[in-house]
Parts: structure tokens; C-alpha cells; sequence
């Protein structure tokens, strides 16, 4: 069993219900952000599923440098902020740099680190310093077994709130693949462990100047998770991605959204029947 990590009203891992991290890639307005965050708990809230609100406030890693990166950090921050208080929600928020971490986690209650920043010690401990739970994605170059040494450098500074992401390892060019074997190397680590079913379908670069993806794949991977075992399913959600500021090729279209935590509760349900 995996330890339990505590996010304001919520309990993950070591058999607590299937945790939904969920909302747009990027904060890109306030009326969006808010319309998702009203309805995805709508739905979390009648499947029973305990829910945390997902969004960056900016985006550091694009493949473009003509891409859109954000609304600004504080803005960005009040609508977060707006969020947790209406609706009375976790935030999840990605951290990119030492000196993000100490406003950011002043409205957040995770802090994300992004796969690319996943060896980066003092970012880590950063994060870890500010009591917040810290959910460190592990690097497309990263093997599972490797990543509890990651986590460990969040306990180091005194935090054991720390839960690890899946999101697809580097496959050729182009291309990313999931190993749902490190699923349960992660799980064994002692840690919670979170698919990400969105960003693990990625193109990193497939369409020139932006990353493509394969969205078709949502649901396979997502119910493929759910078999094996998972503490959490993250998701990147919008009402119509195609015009998303960011990662649009791989966002579910939010009207998949119930559908999808529908099918991943029943296979949740019976695998920990199965397991018993």
C-alpha cells in the first residue's frame, strides 16, 4: 500500500477513492477557467470522485516561442485563487523556477513539477519547503525505478506530501509511449502515483512549430491505468481544444469528460474488488 497524502479534504493512496486532477492546460481566461471548474465538479461531485482543479498559470515549456505562455502570473493567480474560493477546491498549479514557488503556493494546494524540471534538486526542495503537497511528473527520460530518489529530495526538507506522475516516456522522435509496468514500480516506491492520460498521448513536436498528439488514445489509456492501478487520473480538459491556447491536440473534448471518469470508476471499483 502506498502512504496517504493529505490536499485540504482529500485522501490519496493506500485505497482511498480514485483521485480526478483535471482542468485546462493554461489558465487563458477567466471565463473558461471558471466554467470548467463549475462543471467538472458538478460531475466529480455526482460520481462520487474527489476532485482537484488543474491549470497552469504559465506555460514555460513550448516548443515555439511564438506560442502563448500565459495571462500573466498574477492574473493568472486571482483567477486560481477565485476558483478555490467559490467552489471550494484544490488547486494544482505548475512551479518552473525557485523564485515562482513561494507565490505560487500562497493559492496552491500541489505543486506540480513539471517532467522536464524532475531531477532539478533545488526547485524540488523549493517546493517542498512550503508545506504544499508536491506532485513531481516523472521525465520522459526517466526510469520509475529512479524516481523515488526524486521524492526523496522533497522529504529531505521535512515534506512527505509528495505523489508522482506518469506521463509517457520518450519513444524515437516525435513519439511518446506509456509503460503501464511503472505504474506499479512507482506505486511499490511507497508513493501515490497519478496517470496522466492527456500529455502521455503527446507528438512532442509533430506538427513543426507545435506538439501534436493522439487523442484518440484518451480512453484506452485511461481505463488501461485504471486496470493496473492507479491513485489518481489527470486529465487536461476543454470544451473545444481545437482552439485551446495550449496542447490542443491532446486535450479531451469536455463532453467526453463524464463519460470517461464514468468507465475509469467502474474498472477502479472492480479491480479493487479483484484484488482483494
Amino acid at each position: 500500500m502506498t502512504r496517504v497524502v493529505e490536499i485540504a479534504k482529500t485522501r490519496i493512496g493506500s485505497g482511498n477513492p480514485l483521485v480526478i486532477i483535471a482542468g485546462p492546460c493554461v489558465v487563458e481566461s477567466r471565463e473558461l477557467a471558471m466554467k470548467v471548474a463549475r462543471d467538472a465538479k458538478k460531475i466529480t461531485d455526482k460520481l462520487g470522485l474527489p476532485y482537484i482543479y488543474k491549470s497552469s498559470y504559465k506555460k514555460a515549456n513550448r516548443t515555439s516561442g511564438n506560442s502563448f505562455v500565459g495571462l500573466g502570473m498574477d492574473e493568472a493567480l486571482k483567477i486560481l485563487q477565485e476558483i478555490k474560493k467559490e467552489f471550494d477546491l484544490p488547486i494544482l498549479t505548475d512551479v518552473h523556477s525557485e523564485t515562482e514557488v513561494e507565490a505560487a503556493a500562497e493559492v496552491a494546494d500541489v505543486l506540480q513539477i513539471p517532467a522536464f524540471l524532475c531531477r532539478q534538486t533545488e526547485l524540488l526542495q523549493a517546493a517542498g519547503r512550503t508545506g504544499r503537497a508536491v506532485n513531481i511528473k516523472k521525465g520522459q527520460f526517466m526510469a520509475p525505478e529512479d524516481m523515488h530518489l526524486q521524492a526523496e529530495k522533497v522529504e529531505a526538507v521535512g515534506n512527505s506530501k509528495v505523489m508522482l506522475t506518469e506521463r509517457g516516456a520518450t519513444f524515437g522522435y516525435h513519439n511518446l509511449v506509456i509503460d503501464m509496468r511503472s505504474l506499479v514500480i512507482m506505486r511499490d516506491s511507497g508513493f501515490p502515483v497519478i496517470l496522466d492520460a492527456t500529455h502521455s498521448l503527446q507528438l512532442p513536436g509533430g506538427e513543426k512549430d507545435k506538439t501534436g498528439g493522439q487523442p484518440e488514445f484518451i480512453f484506452p489509456i485511461a481505463r488501461a491505468g485504471a486496470a493496473v492501478g492507479i491513485d489518481g487520473l489527470f486529465l487536461e480538459t476543454h470544451p473545444e481544444p481545437s482552439k485551446a491556447l495550449s496542447d490542443a491536440a491532446t486535450q479531451l473534448p469536455f463532453d467526453l469528460f463524464e463519460p470517461l471518469l464514468t468507465q475509469v470508476k467502474e474498472i477502479d471499483l472492480l479491480r479493487r474488488e479483484f484484488v482483494k
